[in-house]
């Protein structure tokens, strides 16, 4: 009867912010806005990448796919917690809370792997500029992006079916703003030294390469980058590659002082502040950082905007081939 009982949870209790009643709504405009960022920022990228010829590079394809990832990342938990505070709806059944850490847990694995990708990729068109074309083609392209998406989601369903067949008899209630898997895991009367030492172990074969690749790359792109004559060329070249550095450093930190430190020494505060950081603040920052640092996304933009603005102009005013001809003097 005992084991019984430990097994039948149907259901968890998503607290939020429970530290702040007084400040629901405020929260919730808060997150609110985040998400509406997130969303606008990362689809603007992608159309800009579809709809300019000119962003159909490896890198652009790259970053249309961190955009996917990032939307992904943050459409799992954020619209949840909005619920939250809006609604009090706190309950989640079991199913959907062990799906909603499988997807963030997954999503979390393919944008860590994808910008050590990024991370070649900077080093090829640095280091090597002359082979670029050959090296990055666009089947390896194609490959490496789906390769990150395929292992990244494959790779924690061992994480997912451990955490489902684990016995719930402390409580249901999940001091978290989603199903956090060091969440679950404090709420788990089994024991948890085989995820431990998986999360552990995935750390070492996966993480620590990923974050040594991308080192030793920014390594050689440096130097390289030192030993260019020209300053506008240098210039170009670093301004290029620090705004993946950035997003790396951001991503990489955050993840690893939440997720690799021992589940003893977790408190539930500082794994909400870690949470909000690379669930919420990076995704928000990330089309920032790549388009106020990124030539080319500006140029894109603005082209986009003259476009619509002249067709707009044009539409009641002048014939077809009226409004081609003032593009192309706009242009």
């Amino acid at each position: 009867m005992e084991e019984e009982n430990l097994t039948t949870i149907t259901e968890f209790i998503i607290l939020g912010f429970p530290e702040y009643p007084e400040l629901q709504i405020p929260l919730f405009l808060l997150f609110l806005l985040i998400y509406l960022i997130i969303l606008i920022g990362n689809l603007t990228i992608i159309a800009l990448t579809c709809l300019d010829p000119r962003l159909h590079t490896p890198m652009y394809i790259f970053l249309c796919n961190l955009s996917f990832i990032d939307i992904a990342f943050t459409s799992v938990t954020l619209p949840k917690l909005l619920d939250i505070f809006l609604r009090k709806g706190q309950r989640i059944s079991a199913i959907g809370c062990f799906t909603q850490a499988y997807c963030f847990i997954s999503s979390g694995c393919v944008e860590f792997l994808l910008l050590t990708v990024m991370a070649y990729d900077r080093y090829v068109a640095v280091c090597h500029p002359l082979r670029y074309a050959i090296i990055m083609n666009l089947r390896l392209c194609v490959l490496m992006a789906a390769g990150t998406w395929i292992f990244g989601y494959m790779e924690t369903v061992t994480h997912t079916v451990l955490l489902s067949h684990f016995s719930y008899c402390e409580s249901n209630e999940i001091n978290h703003f989603f199903c956090d898997l060091s969440a679950l895991l404090k709420l788990s009367c089994s024991s948890t030294a085989t995820i431990d030492r998986l999360t552990y172990t995935i750390g070492v074969v996966q993480d620590m390469p990923c974050i040594i690749s991308t080192f030793v790359s920014y390594v050689y792109i440096i130097s390289t980058i030192l030993r260019i004559r020209l300053t506008e060329g240098r210039r170009k070249a670093f301004s290029t590659c620090s705004s993946h550095l950035t997003v790396v450093i951001l991503f990489y930190g955050t993840t690893l002082c939440s997720y690799m430190r021992p589940t003893s020494t977790q408190s539930p505060n500082q794994n909400k502040l870690f949470a909000v950081l690379y669930n919420a603040l990076i995704p928000m920052f990330n089309p920032l950082i790549y388009s106020l640092r990124n030539q080319d996304v500006k140029k894109a933009l603005r082209k986009i905007i003259i476009r619509k603005q002249v067709s707009r102009d044009c539409r009641n005013i002048f014939s077809a081939r009226d409004c081609k001809m003032s593009w192309l003097t706009k242009r």
